[in-house]
């Protein structure tokens, strides 16, 4: 017997008989359903080439699946819905490989529009949007989060009643963290929940003495191990609170002995390569802006950043917003007048360079509101809102100089095939996505990098 006879597997997919080769099922991944299936048939019966395989699922959808695994290339026929290809792909275990074929890694220099999502009518405007590592995100909208997972179906709304949403975290795709308070008292706390079920899982608490405090927190930011939240409440110091990311257990506290203002922090994020957390006051939240760099496990200000003392003549206009780039070294901030800085990370207390300045003509949002510019970051690549559009900058650094920003190419919805326009209040990369969140006309758009066929990109080489 050849070693392609000896490989030969028979798969009766719902009364259709597909004949493949162990090594095209091993493409989709050793822990796929159908690599497991035939592992346990060899268990039971060392030849699995003379006996079929009976699966109950459509043969339609399986077809394009086995054509992706000997090929590399997804064609998927006009007539066939996207939504259940995915879903036969993560029954077979297969969903990675049609990710990959789907989208290249996210290039904001040819970003294509790929839908919009609009929410329902009777419900508030979307606050903010968070993104998952796989691609789905979350809006939060008055007192309710949408979750939408990597198809972009909607899963069963999280309704936190009378609580308002401060933040949202994703520790994993299946699990989100929500940082609530309540409007009359402004007391409120942290718990996660299932993003399929919405079910909860874990309520985060604080000890106070021999009891449990209420407490607010007001941003969130997750590492692979511990969970991080600016907090303040009644008897407690203003700080960083710090659980388990797995048990949701209680693991520390962080204060600051100079008085910088942690607890008050609006925005926080981790570094995972350094294992630092970037810790952001900023507007409308604080009246004066404190950025800084610290080290959890020595409790110490790697680098820090202020402007309270007021002695630097461009920050008159406070920041609204910040983000690290790791890669350049780099904390690139925007404030009130739409200008977009840039911080060196490596020298504390250096004013920053307002290398972009941009024009109020540009700001389209009119009399629906004005939103304030908002920053992302995806490798050497700083995405910043302003108006009705999102530009990308290209940042580098190399032999320890500043890094350098360079603007390259400018997103507006025009190419969103004509859906119109309106202000953008919020943006989140996750999963080669970035999602565009449009308060006035209750919807968010979501931008893709298009695959190329010439891309440097592993290929199925089964049945050859």
């Amino acid at each position: 017997m050849s070693m392609a006879e000896h490989e030969k597997i028979s798969l009766n997919v719902g009364g259709t008989v597909f004949v493949t080769t162990m090594s095209t099922i091993e493409i989709g991944g050793k822990n796929s359903l159908l690599a497991k299936l035939i592992q346990k048939q060899q268990n039971n019966d060392s030849d699995v080439t003379s006996k079929e395989i009976f699966i109950d699922r459509d043969p339609a959808y399986f077809s394009v699946l086995l054509q992706l695994l000997r090929t590399g290339e997804l064609e998927i026929p006009k007539v066939m819905s996207e939504k259940a290809l995915c879903r036969e792909a993560t029954f077979f275990g297969v969903l990675d490989c049609v990710r990959e074929n789907q989208r290249g890694g996210l290039d904001g220099n040819r970003l294509r529009w790929k839908q919009s999502i609009h929410g329902d009518e009777s419900t508030s405007d979307g606050t903010f949007i968070r993104a998952s590592s796989e691609g789905g995100c979350c809006v939060a909208r008055g007192s309710v989060v949408h979750v939408y997972d990597w198809t972009m179906e909607e899963q069963r709304p999280l309704n936190l009643d009378y609580l308002s949403v401060n933040d949202v975290g994703y520790l994993n795709p299946e699990r989100i963290i929500i940082c609530t308070y309540e409007l009359t008292d402004q007391i409120g706390g942290m718990a996660s929940f299932n993003t399929n079920t919405a079910k909860s899982i874990n309520k985060y608490r604080l000890p106070y003495g021999d009891q449990t405090s209420n407490f607010t927190a007001l941003a969130l930011a997750c590492s692979d191990r511990h969970v991080y939240a600016s907090c303040r409440g009644r008897g407690l110091d203003q700080g960083i609170a710090v659980w388990d990311s797995t048990t949701g257990q209680h693991a520390d506290f962080l204060r600051d002995s100079s008085g910088w203002p942690f607890g008050d922090a609006s925005k926080l994020q981790w570094l995972p390569g350094s294992n630092l957390l970037l810790i952001a006051s900023l507007s409308p939240h604080s009246d004066d802006t404190y950025l800084c760099l610290l080290d959890p496990r020595s409790r110490d200000k790697i680098w820090a950043w202020t402007d309270s003392t007021r002695q630097f003549k461009h920050t008159i206009h406070l920041l609204t917003d910040a983000v690290a780039m790791e890669e350049s070294s780099t904390i690139c901030v925007v404030n009130q007048a739409e200008q977009v800085g840039f911080i060196d990370m490596r020298v504390s207390c250096r004013e920053p360079n307002w290398g972009m300045k941009y024009s109020r003509k540009l700001l389209k949002s009119g009399g629906e509101g004005c939103c304030y510019s908002k920053l992302a970051v995806n490798g050497s690549q700083l995405y910043c809102s302003h108006g009705d559009g999102v530009h990308v900058y290209c940042c580098s650094c190399s032999n320890g100089e500043r890094a350098r920003i360079v603007e390259s190419c400018r997103v507006t919805t025009k190419k969103s095939k004509g859906k119109g326009t309106g202000p953008i209040a919020d943006m989140a990369i996750g999963g080669d996505r970035l999602f565009v969140l449009r308060p006035s006309q209750n919807r968010f758009d979501i931008w893709e990098t298009p695959y190329l066929p010439n891309e440097d990109k592993s290929k199925g080489k089964g049945d050859e």
